[in-house]
């Protein structure tokens, strides 16, 4: 009887003991989630809660006088999460309305939202103000909008020069060592925006957002964004428009310096585009128009041709290392015949002109014959084993002008132009060349390829009597003391000082006396000048000219080159002069000049053709 008893007794406690036991794990469990998990929490916050990157405005750029070069305007980028969106009733239409996508675009994007379906996902780019309001006012679920901020270009100049923004690739997210760059930022490309990137570009911020209230006031910030750094820029603004303005229709460049800074004033590249294009959602469409065009609008003829020669304007450069090596003095005189005969009975060609000359009607008058003469005597030189050794000298003085390497200005990609050593020639020749073999040089044509910066630094060294600041693009940067320190360092030519000065008399000639220059005469002004006139096989000759006024004291130096041109007179002269008179006295005094300019618009496309018929 008991034994059945006890037996009975245990099956009914039992089960209940394990009933007990079962509910007081349950419990301790709800309690531990309750008390000391959040993952279920988590789970929970983030069917409405998240994370959002705040994009901060982009540096604001200025001019010398402090007008606004390019200034950064709200807009948004539109974002969705897939499993937040409804799923019946989603008015696409409505949607490209507003985003002023196609139907196929948005139909993708919501493709690429869906497989991605709990994180945001990008919709659309560059909504304005006004399109973010009207989705705000629709309020339909899963969408939310994400700030940033577009350039903008008040003055639609500098498009070369200023550069633009465009969406990171690949290859630059793999570089981006500090990691601050995410798909589907802004980098800038080219110009003034990428050579500044890190300066302009500001540190990102990041909040906590509930995408289901859509109350952006209840965003939690858990980091503000900083803006970027303000940038000063050495450009005036009213010379650099009105230097495009004349350049309109003809294919070259114009670059202004401040001698006694290096400070670029003015660096066009024609011809030119509205930065503007380059902004926004039709920014892939304007950049392969402007990628086809002929003229090649995207192409920076400042800074990069490797292969154009500088012509007569490199006559300068000859004579100053003439005069330093010795076998040059200001008043030896030589004889030109309309041209200088050489071996085999080769001429190289000259214009007329009285004769003999000395150094400074000769740079007046840009005699071929006399640089010939000069030329050929520094190759000659007895003071050199032979005319190769000499060669290497004079290269070396080349090259302390500026040529033949890269300045170091601080925008990205500017070429070094081309000057060619002795091994060049060695090959081209097979050992077997002299000093006529190169007499080309002596004028400024043949292998030698310079840029149009260059040239402008050239008139620079000049202006100072033997040496060049870097031309640079930025004055100052937010916050910094001052700028790099290679751009207050004076860079010497290897020509003492003393011997600049028969070369200023001789450009200070050509323009205000009986030289090819006097197009460009400003009277009390003393503009100082020489013209060149590029031979060119493949069209007409290109027109170039450098320059700087006043003559002491000079405030800025000038460099046009005027691609198929024709004489250096012709075309960059009347550019140049009219662009040191608005410089320097802020008036125009000659409006036929300006008429004359404007109207010249060069045929690019037939000048080859022109002078094959010739």
């Amino acid at each position: 009887m008991n034994g059945y008893g006890d037996k009975f007794h245990w099956r009914v406690v039992a089960p209940r003991v394990v009933v007990l036991i079962i509910f007081g794990v349950l419990l301790l469990r709800a309690g531990y989630l309750q008390l000391f998990d959040n993952e279920y929490e988590g789970r929970a916050a983030d069917n409405y809660l998240r994370y959002v990157r705040t994009y901060p405005p982009r540096g604001e750029v200025f001019d010398r006088n402090g007008e606004y070069l390019i200034q950064s305007k709200e807009c948004y980028d539109l974002m969705a999460v897939w499993r937040d969106l409804p799923k019946e009733g989603l008015d696409t239409t409505l949607l490209c309305d507003i985003t002023g996508l196609s139907p196929k675009r948005i139909r993708r994007a919501l493709s690429e939202a869906r497989q991605n379906s709990r994180q945001g996902s990008l919709i659309a780019k560059y909504l304005t103000v006004e399109d973010k309001l009207r989705m705000d006012e629709l309020g339909i679920s899963g969408f939310y909008t994400v700030p940033r901020t577009v350039r903008n270009y008040p003055r639609k100049i500098g498009g070369n020069l200023l550069g633009s923004l465009g969406e990171i690739n690949e290859r630059q997210l793999k570089n981006d060592d500090e990691g601050y760059y995410a798909m589907g930022d802004y980098i800038g490309v080219d110009g003034l925006e990428l050579a500044y990137e890190k300066e302009l570009r500001g540190e990102k911020g990041l909040l906590l957002r509930n995408i289901r209230t859509r109350n952006e006031d209840s965003d939690e910030i858990l980091r503000e964004p900083v803006a970027g750094k303000r940038l000063i820029c050495t450009i005036d603004a009213r010379l650099q428009a009105y230097a495009e303005e004349l350049m309109e229709g003809k294919v070259g460049a114009v670059v202004a310096i401040e001698p006694a800074t290096g400070e670029i004033l003015a660096l066009v590249s024609s011809p030119t585009f509205d930065p503007d294009d380059m902004v926004g959602r039709d920014r892939g469409n304007n950049y392969v128009r402007l990628l086809r065009e002929p003229r090649e609008p995207l192409y920076n003829r400042a800074l990069y041709p490797k292969y154009t020669p500088p012509g007569s304007t490199f006559k300068l450069v000859n004579g100053l290392i003439g005069l330093q090596e010795g076998v040059l003095k200001p008043h030896y005189r030589y004889q030109c015949h309309k041209g200088y005969h050489y071996a085999n009975g080769k001429k190289l060609g000259c214009h007329e002109h009285a004769s003999p000359l000395n150094l400074d009607y000769a740079i007046a008058t840009s005699c071929n014959a006399y640089f010939c003469e000069v030329f050929r005597n520094i190759l000659e030189n007895k003071r050199y084993d032979s005319a190769k050794d000499a060669y290497e000298v004079w290269r070396e003085y080349v090259e302390s002008f500026g040529f033949g390497r890269r300045l170091d200005i601080d925008l990205a990609r500017e070429s070094g132009g081309y000057l060619p050593d002795r091994a060049f020639y060695d090959k081209l020749y097979r050992r077997s060349w002299n000093a006529l073999t190169v007499l080309s040089l002596s004028i400024g044509q043949g292998e030698l390829g310079v840029t149009p910066l260059q040239l402008a630094n050239l008139a620079a060294t000049i202006a100072n009597r033997g040496y060049y600041y870097i031309p640079h693009i930025v004055r100052s940067v937010e916050g910094q003391d001052s700028l790099d320190a290679r751009f207050y360092r004076k860079n010497y030519t290897k020509v003492d000082t003393k011997h600049f000065e028969t070369i200023v008399k001789g450009m200070w000639r050509a323009v205000n006396v009986d030289g090819t220059a006097q197009g460009a005469m400003l009277p009390g002004l003393d503009v100082c000048g020489k013209t060149g006139t590029v031979q060119n096989p493949k069209g007409d000759d290109h027109s170039t000219f450098i320059s700087f006024a006043p003559r002491n004291n000079p405030k800025i130096a000038i460099a046009v080159y005027v691609e198929h041109g024709g004489f250096g007179a012709s075309a960059a002269v009347p550019v140049a002069s009219l662009l040191e008179e608005f410089y320097l006295t802020d008036t125009i005094t000659r409006p036929w000049l300006v008429e004359y300019i404007k109207n010249k618009k060069i045929d690019y496309y037939n000048a080859y053709d022109r002078k094959k018929k010739k």
